[in-house]
């Protein structure tokens, strides 16, 4: 993500920051054992396994040990590949799904696994040993089409129901077994203590008392325990990520903490405990950096903390192809991250050379082969426990083919939707009465996807549509069949607009679905819709409308305004596919019972904001929560004036706006250069661009053709863009072409350039988009670039930009060709 200026938290923890980050600078981060908490898992060693693990290991070759700790996402690996490599486990990555087809079916996934099991057991190996799948089911098993889809874990958190919890895990787990899978990327148990990060819905809280608890109900809802460990109904937990991913400066997603060892250790490592406690299997590492030192290369954290203090004696999973972010590695060779603990590398690409180079680094010494066969030992140890080596193949096992989206599952979502959400404000308009006329207005109301936010279907979930949710309900559907239950009548109106006059409207918006650093802000404030949601809600009190707002959204939010203008206000984060849950609050079926998880903030800049915070001043205060049963008025609220300046970090360029800090720059080959500050300006000497404000907010550019000159979009200092430019994104810009270039037009990024002259003479007048991969810059070093987008030509062009963003990649999308 891009540096750029900062809104600062309160002083105090400002300065607080400040403190820790100059002290680390000073003196590197070392680690003390006894200040972490001591863990045993309640499965122990069976010493049986292990002598059968011991005589399999003395026959195993390197090159058969190798195959074992490296994980290709299915993609990229045929299952012939699987016994000539020797591949141990397969993943599927968010949206890789069998044919293409994200509606493909139980069997369509269970036909896709059955054929590499089937080569891992092929006949005539030496050493037999069974594949084994994972999956990110991190709401449920949210990759397959007609899955019960559970509130992402922000709306657990306010729930503070442990039980419930395990029931979650346990009916995930059911249907991760249903399409021939045996293992789950989950839980994520990071203590988010900083709301910008893109990442906060996937955290419980910012406390780690709910984390820690959690933690060890999750864990044995997917994996089971005691006489159901592990059995048929059951899947491979992965506690994740360690360690201190919610801890990053800034809330940057993949960043650097510069906590101390006794606050990573207090806040950040305690639920490993619990999870390891509760018998988890599988940690995976973080992308993030403590004090500079990459999770994956950490080996003192992964080694001497995780598996020696904590007594952890699973597997370290890695995370998608972080290993390559330590000093000296790539995609494909990096034995630092084996030494210090990592047991398999997630490499969905480039898989093949990393083989080669493991095999080579063992066999001259780089890797000793105790650390191999320590790895081994240990993917051995959790196939013997998940007894793989007795069942039959995945098409064959009694819990496949077992039916996914059941009532019985989606009755759970639906209750756990209807405990996370949480009330700021009624002033008297909720429940909802009986034979009302309700208006339900907004563009999160009939919205599935919405509600279900990122990790569904998809890596980033923006690409889905109601008709991709079978058997799901939207809230306005589950509101719907309530209120006309009770003899009401629901008028449904996304801009609210409509013949008859209601007896109290419902506004539902928020947050659209992102993923990972997609998700990174650099405040707390809503941007998305911010402006058309309170235009909505002041629309209808206008009208002496009663106005009920219901947000969704991955993290607490500056909406003071929305709340101000509402007569009540409801958090409902993201709740999934069971939109009815949220009816059954609305309606008085259930009383409100959710208690915030993360302390509301009262200004966008007021993050990090945690409880127990000196000067701790929230809007709202962690354990908040109306009810019907304790009504409370809730008052005015104080309001700032701009929320535009600072937002998605993503964004550069919309709506007329350059965010965070960004700024656009005229340029020639004269060196001259000015700043455009949103009125005309001519490049003076040459006069060969001019830019000038549309009218529609976008930016016009104008060459004149007579010297090479440029648009550049850039901060005052350097952008770091590498992590998104490792195959994730694209930058994309919204143009409309008015007239065609006479002479080459490059698109450049930083230092780097590729041509777009074709793009450009075949668009058409109206705005398109024009996307090129960040991995086609990446021949420079793309962690301090001076522009993030620049267009020039030395001919004559006129074109206006009305947004400049990085995107998903999409599937498919190539560099242009020279």
């Amino acid at each position: 993500m891009s540096h750029r200026p900062l809104l600062r938290a309160a002083a105090s923890v400002a300065a607080l920051l400040l403190a820790v980050s100059a002290q680390a600078a000073e003196k590197p981060a070392t680690v003390h054992p006894k200040l972490w908490p001591a863990a045993k898992s309640p499965i122990g060693l069976d010493p049986v396994i292990e002598k059968r693990i011991t005589d399999m290991l003395a026959r195993m070759t390197v090159e058969e040990k190798v195959g074992q700790v490296i994980q290709p996402e299915w993609k990229s690996i045929k299952p012939e590949e699987v016994t000539q490599y020797h591949i141990g486990s397969i993943e599927n990555g968010g949206g890789a799904v069998p044919n293409g087809n994200k509606h493909a079916t139980v069997k369509d996934w269970v036909d896709l696994i059955e054929p590499y099991y089937q080569a891992s057991v092929a006949p005539g190996q030496k050493v037999t040993i069974p594949l084994i799948w994972a999956s990110d089911a991190v709401h449920g098993h949210n990759n397959v089409y007609g899955a019960t889809l559970f509130p992402h874990n922000i709306g657990l958190g306010a729930a503070h129901d442990p039980d419930l919890l395990k029931r979650i895990g346990e009916a995930t787990a059911a249907e991760v077994r249903s399409t021939g899978m045996d293992w789950s990327f989950a839980p994520t148990i990071a203590v988010a203590r900083d709301d910008r990060w893109g990442r906060t819905y996937e955290s419980y809280s910012e406390d780690p008392a709910i984390t820690r608890q959690y933690a060890a109900a999750m864990v044995s809802g997917i994996q089971g325990a005691g006489a159901t460990f592990l059995d048929d109904h059951h899947v491979i937990a992965t506690a994740k990520h360690f360690l201190g991913d919610g801890s990053t400066d800034g809330g940057r997603d993949q960043g650097n903490s510069t906590v101390s060892e006794a606050d990573l250790a207090r806040l950040h490592g305690a639920a490993y405990a619990d999870a390891i406690n509760a018998g988890t299997q599988s940690v995976m590492a973080s992308y993030n950096s403590w004090h500079g030192t990459k999770m994956h290369g950490n080996k003192a954290l992964l080694t001497d903390v995780l598996k020696g203090r904590m007594g952890f004696d699973g597997f370290i999973m890695g995370d998608w192809l972080a290993h390559a972010q330590i000093p000296g590695c790539s995609n494909s060779d990096c034995a630092p991250a084996f030494n210090a603990g990592l047991d398999i590398f997630n490499a969905p690409q480039d898989w093949k050379p990393l083989y080669a180079n493991l095999v080579r680094e063992v066999k001259d010494g780089t890797i000793p082969k105790a650390r191999l066969d320590d790895a081994v030992r240990r993917i051995l140890r959790v196939k013997f426990r998940l007894k793989v080596f007795d069942q039959p193949s995945p098409a064959n096992r009694p819990e496949t083919f077992k039916p996914i989206g059941t009532p019985e599952h989606r009755a759970i979502a639906r209750e756990a939707v209807a405990k996370s959400l949480v009330l700021l404000k009624n002033n008297g308009v909720l429940p909802l009465k009986a034979g009302a006329r309700v208006l339900i207005a907004g563009d999160g109301a009939d919205n599935i996807a919405m509600q279900s936010g990122g990790w569904t279907l998809s890596w980033q979930g923006a690409d889905n549509t109601n008709a991709d949710f079978p058997g799901a309900t939207s809230i306005y559907e589950g509101l719907k069949a309530q209120i006309e239950a009770s003899g009401g009548q629901a008028l449904y109106s996304p801009d609210g607009t409509g013949p008859q006059k209601p007896d109290v409207a419902i506004v539902i918006f928020g947050e659209t679905p992102y993923a990972e650093f997609m998700g990174d802000q650099s405040d707390v404030a809503l941007h998305h819709d911010n402006s058309e949601s309170l235009e909505l809600i002041k629309k209808l009190k206008a009208q002496g409308i009663p106005v009920v707002a219901v947000m969704m959204s991955g993290r607490p939010l500056y909406v003071n305004p929305q709340i101000n203008a509402a007569d009540a206000f409801v958090a409902a984060w993201l709740p999934g596919s069971e939109g009815e849950g949220v009816a059954d609050v609305l309606t008085g079926k259930r009383d409100f019972s959710g208690k915030l998880s993360f302390s509301w903030p009262k200004r966008p800049d007021q993050t990090p904001l945690n409880v127990g915070d000196k000067d701790y001043a929230p809007q709202f205060a962690y354990g908040f929560g109306l009810s019907y049963a304790a009504p409370a008025e809730t008052p005015q609220l104080p309001e700032v004036a701009d929320t535009t300046k600072y937002g998605e970090k993503n964004v550069y360029l919309s709506k007329g706006t350059f965010w965070n800090g960004y700024k656009l720059t005229l340029s020639d080959n004269a060196q001259h250069r000015m700043d455009y500050v949103g009125s005309q300006a001519t490049l003076y000497g040459t006069a060969a661009l001019t830019v000038s404000p549309e009218t529609d907010g976008a930016v016009k550019a104008v060459w004149n053709g007579k010297a090479r000159a440029a648009l550049e979009v850039g901060a005052d200092a350097p952008s770091d863009i590498a992590r998104e430019a490792n195959g994730a994104m694209m930058i994309a810009l919204s143009i409309r072409v008015n007239a065609t270039p006479s002479a080459e037009v490059r698109l450049g990024v930083g230092s780097a350039s590729v041509p777009v002259t074709g793009w450009l003479k075949n668009a058409s007048t109206s705005y398109a988009t024009l996307a090129v991969p960040l991995s086609c810059f990446k021949a420079q070093n793309l962690a301090a670039t001076p522009t993030v987008a620049r267009i020039e030509t030395a001919g004559a062009l006129d074109i206006s930009v009305s947004d400049i963003r990085l995107t998903e990649t999409r599937p498919g999308a190539s560099c242009p060709a020279e």
